[in-house]
């Protein structure tokens, strides 16, 4: 049965004694960790801790490097270079976040290319920290090969996600993360393992036929958003994340959907320091405004509400900080089986 209101606290707690038993450094699984509660906080479970063991299986292969730790500059360039070393890709993106927010407080703008990392799940993770730091945040990664070239349909590119955040004055930060497919695979992965179809638009099986059976969809291709538009777009960023940082790229890269294979991901990441460009309350102000005018549009039939990027997100956070987050049946035997290989006990 479902679990209901579990504390994001104690999850945190839990998903970091599994990566410290599965010999991550304790600061390392605390990121991690940090990062899988927060997307199921922000009711993305697609990113939540239904990957703790996807990434589990891959530390125990050795094909993640439990250990690498990203090399600290503590005075780093207006664009620099980062060598993930086969490691975490959380780790290794907020530390390049963190370096390139130093950057754009030295410069007016800090870029750092990520090169031989892993995926890192919810990109909006790392951009919400430059919006925290006064920053307009840029991330985007190249991923394994879930879209078929537009034409194909055989899986040759990622979904390449990208993620822009930036403050919003009284308001929650605004964040965009989106993958430039239909939808992200993991969303595919939670329709499964909840027993549902999936909408039409969304895959294709391997005959290149639509199908409602996330199963299907899983063997086949997902479909690119807004058709040969969103092929560009992630082809846009498998140049920007993959080709650039000289990692690799395309049918290469190796995602975290397999126990085995070294990775290989890049990443880019980007802040801007709003201080350089203008007074942070006159940017306040106008986010407010422009927020205002969006939410203040006149709404389609049907339409109660009108959202800005990000608002929904940090609604989902408040409510599963009250009540709790609550996890689907195939989750919680997938949690339960991994921490009892490592005798770690189950907060549910």
């Amino acid at each position: 049965m479902a679990v209901s209101g579990v504390s994001p606290d104690r999850l945190r707690e839990f998903a970091t004694e599994c990566y410290v038993a599965l010999g991550v450094p304790q600061s390392s699984a605390e990121c991690v960790a940090d990062t899988l509660v927060q997307a199921d906080l922000w009711g993305h479970a697609s990113h939540g801790l239904m990957r703790l063991f996807w990434y589990g299986k891959r530390l125990e292969s050795g094909a993640m490097n439990a250990r690498a730790m990203p090399e600290v500059q503590d005075a780093p360039q207006a664009l620099s270079l980062l060598d993930g070393q086969d490691g975490i890709g959380q780790v290794m993106a907020a530390a390049a976040m963190a370096r390139a927010i130093r950057g754009a407080k030295a410069h007016g703008i800090g870029a750092v290319a990520v090169r031989n990392s892993g995926h890192f799940g919810t990109a909006m993770y790392f951009t919400r920290m430059a919006a925290e730091a006064g920053c307009i945040g840029f991330i985007s990664t190249n991923a394994s090969p879930a879209m078929a070239p537009w034409g194909g349909r055989e899986k040759r590119i990622g979904n390449n996600p990208a993620s822009w955040a930036a403050p919003a004055g009284r308001h929650p930060p605004m964040m965009v993360d989106m993958a430039h497919t239909a939808v992200a695979r993991g969303k595919l992965y939670v329709a499964r393992s909840r027993g549902e179809a999936i909408p039409e638009g969304w895959a294709i099986d391997p005959n290149g036929l639509v199908t409602t059976d996330p199963e299907a969809g899983i063997a086949g291709t997902i479909l690119p958003m807004a058709g040969h538009k969103g092929y560009a777009l992630t082809f846009a960023m498998d140049v920007l994340s993959g080709v650039l940082s000289g990692s690799a790229f395309a049918p290469s890269v190796v995602g975290p959907y397999v126990p085995e294979g070294r990775s290989g991901a890049g990443h880019f990441v980007m802040a801007v320091d709003i201080a350089a460009c203008r007074p942070r309350a006159a940017f306040d102000a106008d986010m407010e405004a422009l927020v205002a005018t969006m939410k203040e549009a006149p709404r389609a039939p049907g339409v109660d509400e009108i959202f800005y990027p990000g608002e929904l997100e940090a609604r989902n956070e408040d409510r599963a900080l009250r009540e709790g987050i609550d996890l689907p049946d195939e989750v919680l035997r997938d949690l339960a089986e991994g921490a009892a290989r490592l005798g770690v006990a189950t907060p549910f």
